[in-house]
């Protein structure tokens, strides 16, 4: 009888033991469940965080602050969305083929989509202003003032970069709610759109002693002896992918001096109506001479890519051959 009790006994203790061990378990979990959710971001707060790199990319690539801003608070609800805060991903930028860096994947127009992963929100800034730049359906954009916030917001939606029929609505409806285009006023790049006379003119500003020109309503620098590409990206903090796209060149070309390089994209027509094709002229020759873009000069004259035009040919700038 002894044994028996002695044996109930030690049972109990063991029940109460994992009893109370459940216990512990049940209101450690319940603790940290209970603890206050990380603060969110305030939209005040975001702009105050976000609006230097906004500025930075501007000067560097022309694409307005405010845009940049609105973008930005829409996409990633002032910060606080999961790609926001895990990836880095202010801007909802898919990984696209050509992407090597990392990832994160949710579910968002379709399951387990594939969204970019940065090291840093500037990254993503930076990321986000060369995804305009370098996508061509953008390209019009970038004749626009970069103060014309609303034709920004208009030419996004209609370029495509947003299935929300309200998208340009509610970019401009953030911008002037926020005052974010006081933002547009820190460019430091040329007026997008100058009288006659001053686009004959020699800008006044200067770089490291290069004088500055316009032609086509387009800056550009004639390389000079020593200059290299990088030397020039470096001049202007400018990438060497704009480097190469402005002025549709390749990494294998070699820079000459006299050469014409263009800081800005080129316009899709030219002031000038004809130019007759002199010998040994190429249609790139011609387009930087001036400032179209070649893919628009071949479309114009309805020319296959990569032929060239024999002496006397009339090279169509303005409007298409008829």
């Amino acid at each position: 009888m002894q044994i028996v009790c002695s044996k109930n006994i030690n049972f109990a203790i063991e029940m109460k033991k994992s009893l109370f061990i459940l216990l512990i378990v049940f209101f450690s979990i319940d603790a940290v469940f209970a603890q206050p959710a990380e603060r969110r971001i305030t939209r005040e707060e975001y702009i105050q965080m976000y609006k230097d790199d906004a500025i930075k990319e501007m000067i560097k690539s022309g694409v307005p602050a405010s845009i940049t801003l609105a973008q930005g608070i829409l996409e990633s609800g002032d910060g606080n969305s999961p790609l926001a805060v895990y990836a880095k991903n202010h801007f909802g930028v898919k990984c696209h083929s050509g992407w090597k860096g990392k990832s994160m994947r949710i579910d968002d127009d379709a399951k387990n989509e594939c969204f970019r992963k940065y090291n840093s929100v500037y990254e993503s800034f930076s990321d986000h202003s060369d995804f305009l730049v370098t996508r061509s359906r953008y390209d019009f954009l970038f004749d626009l003032k970069v103060t014309d916030y609303k034709g920004w917001a208009k030419g996004l939606k209609k370029a495509g970069y947003a299935t929300n029929p309200k998208y340009a609505d509610l970019l401009i409806m953030l911008i002037e709610k926020n005052n974010l285009d006081q933002y547009d006023n820190y460019a430091k790049v040329p007026p997008r759109k100058l009288t006659k006379t001053r686009a004959s003119k020699v800008l006044a500003s200067r770089a490291h002693n290069r004088t500055i020109k316009l032609h086509n309503h387009i800056k550009y620098i004639k390389a000079k002896k020593g200059d290299t590409f990088y030397g020039i990206t470096q001049d202007f903090e400018m990438n060497l992918w704009q480097i190469f796209k402005y002025n549709d060149l390749n990494e294998s070309d070699v820079l000459q001096i006299g050469d014409i390089i263009y800081l800005q994209p080129k316009k899709n027509k030219s002031k000038e109506k004809i130019h007759i094709a002199k010998k040994g002229e190429t249609m790139r020759d011609i387009s930087q001479l001036y400032g179209v873009k070649l893919k628009k000069l071949y479309k114009k004259n309805k020319m296959f890519m990569g032929t060239q035009p024999n002496t006397g040919d009339k090279i169509y700038l303005k409007h298409k051959k008829q």
